[in-house]
């Protein structure tokens, strides 16, 4: 796990590549090669040799869990599976730059965020094996359970940070969502709301080019990041495959809100290099060549090759980054695969705190419809 920069030393730059610009922020290229001259390198100067290995374990372990899901599912143990592959350095640079006190809340794919904020992968297997209505106590960790209504979570985040101002604490709340929700209405009330308000929120689009089916160049004919100018809200784009530029552009983000500067919008170009479920099919839609030229943008190959051009990158460390990888598989799979089916009844519990008459009378009749089905059988 990478260290935690305190509030106190998080100076977001004052440059051109502030929000607002349109240039896209870049702390590594494809190749592996660090560029110069971004001011935004200043915001992660503490991530040295070891934190830089960390996020690289971290990418690693987060693609494994992808992949251990996807096979599950393909096996028929998961209903369904919204696979992250290609999306791992956006989740990780940006969870990575939360405070313990941020809340996080996200969509259906963010189990890279899910995992760095310390929920236990079996736990992220619950919810789409259908054995609970959850999978984890969000308060626990700071993020949310899967949101699958698209776009609600920006809503959720702004009220939560709304929240955090009446309090007068100081943390931030963060949506993530993809490109295709920004054209959905509850992301323009959000950011109405953020803006009106000045909330400590981080509204963070992975635009992984491909809302299921559509193209992003359906959704928006300028950068996603300019979607809150009207609301007074700035944008910021991120190279999303660049886990240490995401981590900088976060804490950029995060140090505004904790200063009470209001919202700020991140757009992290990144591509969906799988399905957008495991029930889709994308060489319907997609063309090989697309993805091809996104492959060689792969976020953990980038990792890779500058830790190795900077003499980081050993057998004894690659042998402790695929054995941790191979652990939190197994274990994935043991814990979905031993998990207890919930019984019918269970559907109404922890529904609301209090005993609500609208559950009880439900109950009741799902109570005598099972015993019709008995009887038919």
């Amino acid at each position: 796990m990478t260290t935690v920069m305190a509030r106190s030393e998080v100076d977001a730059p004052r440059a051109t590549e502030s929000a607002g610009s349109p240039d896209l922020v870049q702390l590594i290229d494809p190749e592996g090669h660090r560029t110069p001259g971004s001011p935004f390198s200043e915001l992660v100067a503490d991530i040295g040799p070891e934190e830089l290995r960390s996020l690289y374990r971290d990418l690693v372990v987060v693609r494994r869990i992808d992949a251990e899901a996807t096979a599950l599912q393909r096996q028929g143990q998961l209903g369904l599976w919204a696979p992250l592959l290609g999306q791992e350095a956006a989740q990780v640079g940006s969870a990575r730059a939360l405070q313990p006190d941020d809340f996080a809340f996200t969509s259906y794919r963010e189990h890279g965020v899910a995992y760095c904020r310390g929920v236990e992968p079996t736990m992220m297997m619950r919810f789409w094996r259908g054995s609970t209505q959850s999978g984890w106590d969000p308060y626990a960790f700071g993020v949310t359970t899967p949101a699958i209504v698209v776009g609600s979570q920006a809503l959720h985040a702004a009220g939560y940070a709304m929240g955090i101002q009446h309090d007068g604490a100081n943390s931030a709340a963060i949506a993530y969502f993809g490109d295709g929700a920004t054209s959905e209405g509850d992301l323009s009330e959000a950011f109405c709301f953020a803006a009106s308000f000045q909330a400590p929120v981080v509204f963070f689009c992975q635009n992984n080019q491909w809302a299921i089916s559509e193209p992003v160049r359906l959704q928006a004919h300028l950068s996603i990041a300019r979607r809150g100018e009207g609301f007074g809200v700035p944008g910021i784009r991120v190279d999303g495959n660049d886990v240490l530029a995401v981590y900088a552009v976060t804490r950029y983000a995060l140090a505004r809100a904790y200063d009470g500067e209001g919202p700020t919008l991140i757009e992290a170009v990144t591509f969906r290099m799988g399905p957008h479920t495991t029930s889709d099919d994308p060489t319907r839609y997609r063309a090989p060549a697309e993805e091809d030229a996104w492959k060689a943008k792969d976020p953990l190959a980038r990792v890779r090759a500058l830790l190795q051009a900077e003499g980081l990158l050993d057998d004894p460390y690659l042998r402790q980054v695929e054995a941790a990888a191979d652990e939190t598989a197994s274990a994935l799979r043991a814990g979905c695969l031993s998990t207890v089916e919930p019984l019918a009844m269970t559907l109404f519990e922890e529904v609301y705190a209090e005993p609500h008459p609208l559950i009880a009378e439900e109950r009741q009749q799902y109570t005598e419809y099972l015993a019709g089905l008995e009887e038919v059988l």
